[in-house]
């Protein structure tokens, strides 16, 4: 068993009951090919949960300040993390998206970049977008309705995938396909609150 299957079955044991986290949708995600997540960002536990609800591994961007202490940069690495600088445009870190992409992995991805101090949701940045234009990925937008608060349910849910053909084929920008994710989780917010 490798450290995130194990990592993921202890998180999963302790967070499920403690927010009774209900999950609907995952017969969106393709059981194999390129996939990103795309999620709105209103917790830290939003990474972990979307790795426990999500039938797939799935790699995550963590904030740079993470990978300076050695022992939690190992350990975010083996969770399928990797460092992206904040505030500017990280080309090693889109270069290692863009890889796991071509790899036919699961990338998550919070387009907002950062959390929403009072749970709506905020204009999304051009990364995932850009992620979406430039690889051949299957975009799944995923909305998580909480608030996180012990006893109280949490429900994560997995919208249809977004087909982006028609943007890649007529060179649509990065921000106008991010706008596009996030009317998807937009809506997923609102059928679901």
């Amino acid at each position: 068993m490798s450290f995130y299957t194990f990592a993921r079955t202890v998180v999963k044991q302790v967070l499920t009951p403690l927010y009774r986290i209900e999950v609907s949708g995952v017969e969106h995600i393709p059981k194999e090919g390129a996939v990103i997540i795309c999620a709105n960002h209103i917790s830290n536990l939003d990474p972990p949960v979307v790795g426990i609800t999500c039938p797939r591994p799935v790699h995550f961007m963590a904030k740079e300040e993470l990978f300076r202490t050695p022992i939690v940069k190992q350990l975010v690495s083996r969770l399928h993390a990797f460092p992206v600088r904040r505030g500017m445009g990280d080309r090693e870190a889109l270069r290692t998206g863009l890889a796991l992409l071509k790899e036919k992995k699961v990338l998550g991805l919070f387009p907002e970049g950062t959390r929403s101090k009072d749970g709506k949701l905020r204009k999304g940045l051009a990364g995932a977008g850009f992620f979406a234009l430039r690889s051949e990925a299957v975009v799944v937008p995923c909305a998580i309705v909480g608030p996180y608060r012990i006893g109280k349910r949490l429900k994560v849910v997995y919208g249809a995938p977004i087909d982006f053909t028609p943007w890649r084929e007529r060179k649509a920008s990065a921000d106008e396909v991010t706008a596009v994710i996030m009317e998807h989780i937009q809506q997923l917010l609102h059928e679901h609150q």
